[in-house]
C-alpha cells in the first residue's frame, strides 16, 4: 500500500479483501503472513479510528446544579 493515508471505509474494505485473500487459502506461506501482517495493522488503525469516533459522539444534558453533563450517545 502507498504511503497515502486511506480513509476508514479505504482501511475496511482493503481489510476485507485481506480476509477474502486468506480464507481462499491458496497464497503462499511468505504472502499469507504478509497479508496477515497489513491486517493487523488496519485492526489497529480502524479499532482507534472508531474510538475517537465514539469519544465525540456523546450529548450535553443539564445536570442537577443546571451544569451541562456529558453523557455517551444513545439511540432513543
Amino acid at each position: 500500500m502507498s504511503g497515502k493515508k486511506l480513509t476508514f471505509e479505504q482501511q475496511l474494505g482493503r481489510l476485507e479483501e485481506i480476509v477474502a485473500a486468506l480464507e481462499k487459502g491458496d497464497a503462499p506461506l511468505a504472502e499469507s503472513l504478509k497479508l496477515f501482517e497489513e491486517g493487523t495493522k488496519l485492526v489497529s488503525a480502524c479499532t482507534k479510528e472508531l474510538d475517537s469516533a465514539e469519544q465525540k459522539v456523546v450529548k450535553l444534558m443539564k445536570g442537577a446544579d443546571g451544569e451541562p453533563v456529558e453523557l455517551p450517545f444513545e439511540e432513543e
